[in-house]
């Protein structure tokens, strides 16, 4: 499978740690225990086109948000995860 880096071109998925859902949003600080538990235990089980985390850890170290059909591995669109890695602009 190929991920197209939007920094390092085609790269072979190996290059790359698969972080899971891009959709969970970390509670906040004061959310109560079930929050929490919600947050890391869990997860919806997609059959079809997910957004998933990726980091490349073996080329330019960023995070990266794939658009991924989870039965078919066909990769639809390939974005920098919002303020992570090389994906942050300069001020």
């Amino acid at each position: 499978m190929l991920i197209a880096c939007p920094f390092c071109g085609p790269r072979e998925n190996g290059e790359f740690t698969y972080l899971g859902d891009a959709k969970p949003k970390r509670p906040e600080p004061d959310a109560g225990a079930d929050a929490f538990y919600d947050y890391v235990y869990l997860r919806d089980n997609v059959a079809g086109e997910m957004d998933e985390l990726w980091y490349h850890g073996g080329g330019c170290r960023s995070w990266l948000k794939v658009c991924r059909n989870t039965m078919t591995h066909e990769i639809s669109s390939v974005e920098p995860a919002a303020g992570a890695g090389a994906a942050k602009v300069a001020s």
